[in-house]
């Protein structure tokens, strides 16, 4: 991944002069040459991506283990605010394992395999279900990238934190091409202002460009009223001949036999988002030996990747794929076996 592009109102700590950022956008250079920002009541944060228009930046855990720094998350005292919140309900369980590791998501890096697991959902369903059979571990208001819906059972929490900031204003500076940064030659010495420079050069003057514009709109205008007229002209001969021919099928239409109703040959989506899940480690192994790549996209699977076994034959896909292959045909892409629904006595939604 390309690393993301340092300046204003970021400053480098130590490799940079304090007017090249804004208060609160110091960031370091980790021993692994990851960018740290660090936020006042959360700590360090790797910056993965940032966005100067939007006024954005992505954020991660320098330890892979997100889901642990989002336990804490203060976002007070920051610049930074989320784009969207969703409140997540973490439990602790370790009732029925087995099972909850084929219905449920579970977050690797603060989980026990063998004694207990950590689920984060924001289902309303399944936080009724887990909290008769779990122990709840925390409400937290997470800053997503987009809301997830109501029937996603839960999440790992890896994605990136996506974050705003409305201070300074450089967005539409950024997007006409300027560089943002502080204004020194104010009359006011006492204010610091933030100001636009480096405009990129428009070329041409604005009457050129008005006088070319106007040669390339009225030519093409022109050129599409003549379109749009013979367009006119070839819909009413054909809605001529449409009405001869409706005319002369009214007479045999008792004898045409009704249409039968589509049928959709595939899954129902209850049936599918009640096959297991596994979501990949660096070191994981799929139900079968030979499963290195989806059968239907053809692409190898690679760690924190979500795939999805069928029960009937246990063949595995990406969860993905197979989610969008099952609602068009009910059965297995490799051995045609026609997949059954899970118990619904067991089902918490």
């Amino acid at each position: 991944m390309k690393e993301p592009t340092i300046k204003f109102p970021f400053q480098i700590k130590e490799k940079q002069p304090k007017t090249c950022g804004y208060p609160g956008f110091r960031v370091s250079c980790s021993e692994k040459g990851q960018i740290l920002l660090k936020l006042p009541n959360s700590g360090e944060f790797i910056i993965k991506a940032i966005n100067y228009v939007t006024q954005q930046v992505w954020l991660n855990d320098p330890n892979n283990c997100l889901p642990k720094r989002i336990l804490s998350l203060n976002l007070s005292g920051s610049p930074f605010d989320a784009v969207y919140y969703q409140q997540f309900t973490f439990f602790n369980c370790s009732f029925n394992l087995e099972y909850l590791s084929y219905r449920y998501n579970h977050i690797s890096c603060l989980s026990d395999s063998n004694r207990y697991h950590v689920i984060a959902t924001s289902s309303s369903n399944v936080v009724t279900y887990l909290a008769s059979v779990c122990e709840l571990v925390k409400k937290v208001n997470v800053p997503v990238q987009l809301p997830i819906y109501d029937h996603v059972l839960s999440t790992d929490l890896t994605d990136d934190l996506r974050l705003s900031w409305e201070l300074p204003p450089c967005g539409r500076c950024e997007s006409h091409g300027g560089r943002c940064g502080f204004n020194f030659n104010t009359t006011n010495s006492s204010t610091i202002e933030i100001g636009c420079s480096n405009f990129p050069s428009k070329g041409i003057s604005e009457r050129v460009s008005y006088i070319m514009a106007l040669c390339i709109l009225v030519p093409a205008l022109l050129c599409l009223v003549a379109i749009f007229t013979w367009i006119c002209n070839r819909f009413k001969l054909v809605a001529q001949g449409w009405a001869w021919r409706i005319e002369r099928v009214a007479d045999f239409e008792p004898l045409i036999s009704p249409q039968l109703p589509t049928t959709i040959l595939g899954l129902d989506r209850p049936t599918i988002e009640s096959y297991p899940k596994i979501v990949l480690d660096e070191n994981q192994l799929l139900l079968k030996p030979n499963d290195e790549a989806c059968p239907i996209c053809l692409s190898e699977y690679r760690p924190k990747e979500t795939v999805k076994h069928i029960p009937e034959c246990r063949h595995c896909f990406h969860a993905q794929c197979i989610d969008e292959w099952l609602p068009l045909n009910a059965s297995c892409p490799i051995c045609r076996t026609s997949p059954q629904m899970l118990p619904q006595s067991i089902d918490p939604s």
